[in-house]
Formats: structure tokens, C-alpha cells, sequence
């Protein structure tokens, strides 16, 4: 095969691939406590056909070489844990970590998964769940009767019980946190999970040691800037395009060669 038409081969897998990430991204535009993805890209092994610095000469060295490249291709994916914007609720049960970390949730195998979606629900058992279900770690159980929730930004949850004047603490949320966020694996429903990558979960207090405080009433909207995502669509659908004309070029030269020569 003609090199030029495997180069720009890979340009278009390259392209196609980033592409799905783009419309992956515009997908989630509403998903709450979305983040976005970045596709990146590195460029394959180079054919040495001179060597840099090898001898001209017994006196003298090239300065330069003759490398030809052999395409593209996307080697991750990364997560851009910006903040996204709030969104007011005032509904009592939703909550969004403002800074850094995750929620702690009970997967039904025993294992943790982590996730910036506070928008909370109770289960038939009176435990606080996600909205697939997953209950809330460390778990929190609301008693009957309860009239209110109140839930600080450290994390201390208190209800307003019926007959009484006083609240009483069910408890309180902690935050997680990661020294490479970027490292976790989503596996869709809002949820990441912990990887060598991602460094070992680390639990505290909100508001402490660096990690974001909690907001009842509010959820944390995606951060994927629509404007942004739209200029990328183009660009990847320009790049496509430029090596889909490579291999048309390459094909007529080719033709032109068996026609011709």
C-alpha cells in the first residue's frame, strides 16, 4: 500500500474517533454533574531513512535526517474536571459539591463508585439513594415522621421531626477526593470508579483539607460548553475532510502512474 494513503487513513480514524467524543460531550449537555471528555492525540512511529547526526562524511555529520511519519492516532481520552455551573432547585434532597470531590455510593456488588450527582431520592427502607437506587455512604437513614431536611455545608444532616421543636443529626455526607481525578473510570450512570491511576479514595470532611463544601437546594449542571464543543466539530470535520482529499489526491497520482507510465 502506498504510505501516504495508510497515513491519511489513520487521519480519518483519528478524526472519527474524536468526533465521538465531541457528540458524546453534546449529549451530556443537561446530564447533571457531567464532565467533558478531550480526545488526545499522539503521532506513530517515524520511518528513519537517515539517521540525525550520522556521518556524511569521516569529517562531518548531518545535521538533520530524513524521518517520514506513519499518521496519528488518539491515545486517551481525559476528563476535564472543571466546576460546572449551579443550578438552583430548592428542592431539600439535592445537593452539589462546590470545589473538589465525589459522593461515596454502595454498589449492589459491595464496592464503591464515586459521583458528582446530588440529586438524592429515598428508598422504601428510608435510606438516601441516588436516582438509580445506589445508597449514599456512609448510609444515611431518615427516620418517620420526618417534616424537614436541613444539610449544612460541612456535610451534618438534621431533621425537623413531626411534634417536636427541635432537629435532630441523622448524620452527615462526607466528600471524597482523588489525587488524579482524571484517572477514574466513568462507567456511565454518573459514576466513576477507582483505579491504580486515580491514586486511593481519600474520605473527609467538606469544607476541610481542601475539599469542596456541600449546597442543599442546588445541582451541579454539566461543564460542557456547547459553543466550544460545536467549534471542535468543525475543526474535526475540516481535518476529516483534508485527509479524505489525501487519499483522493494519492489515488489520482497513482492512476496516473498506471495510466500514463
Amino acid at each position: 500500500m502506498n504510505q501516504a494513503l495508510w497515513v491519511a487513513k489513520t487521519g480519518l480514524d483519528a478524526q472519527q474517533t474524536r468526533m465521538s467524543v465531541v457528540s458524546n460531550n453534546l449529549a451530556n449537555t443537561n446530564t447533571t454533574g457531567f464532565k467533558r471528555d478531550r480526545a488526545n492525540f499522539e503521532d506513530l512511529l517515524y520511518q528513519q531513512v537517515r539517521q540525525p547526526g550520522g556521518a556524511s562524511s569521516a569529517q562531518t555529520q548531518l545535521p538533520t535526517g530524513l524521518q517520514l511519519g506513519t499518521g496519528v492516532r488518539v491515545v486517551s481520552t481525559s476528563k476535564d474536571f472543571q466546576q460546572g455551573n449551579p443550578q438552583q432547585t430548592g428542592r431539600a434532597l439535592d445537593v452539589m459539591v462546590n470545589g473538589r470531590g465525589f459522593f461515596e455510593v454502595l454498589m449492589p456488588d459491595g464496592t464503591s463508585a464515586y459521583t458528582r450527582d446530588g440529586s438524592f431520592q429515598i428508598n422504601a427502607q428510608g435510606e438516601l439513594v441516588t436516582s438509580s437506587g445506589f445508597p449514599v455512604q456512609p448510609g444515611i437513614q431518615v427516620p418517620e415522621g420526618a417534616q424537614s431536611m436541613t444539610i449544612g455545608q460541612d456535610g451534618t444532616i438534621s431533621m425537623q421531626m413531626s411534634g417536636e421543636g427541635a432537629g435532630i443529626e441523622i448524620g452527615s455526607l462526607t466528600v471524597t477526593d482523588f489525587i488524579n481525578p482524571a484517572g477514574l473510570q466513568a462507567r456511565g450512570e454518573n459514576l466513576y470508579l477507582e483505579t491504580t491511576a486515580s491514586g486511593p479514595a481519600q474520605n473527609g470532611t467538606p469544607g476541610l483539607n481542601g475539599l469542596g463544601m456541600i449546597e442543599q437546594g442546588s445541582l451541579e449542571g454539566s461543564n460542557v460548553n456547547v459553543v466550544e464543543e460545536l467549534v471542535s466539530m468543525i475543526e474535526t470535520q475540516r481535518a476529516y475532510e483534508m485527509n479524505a482529499k489525501a487519499i483522493s489526491t494519492t489515488d489520482s497520482m497513482l492512476g496516473y502512474l498506471n495510466n500514463n507510465v
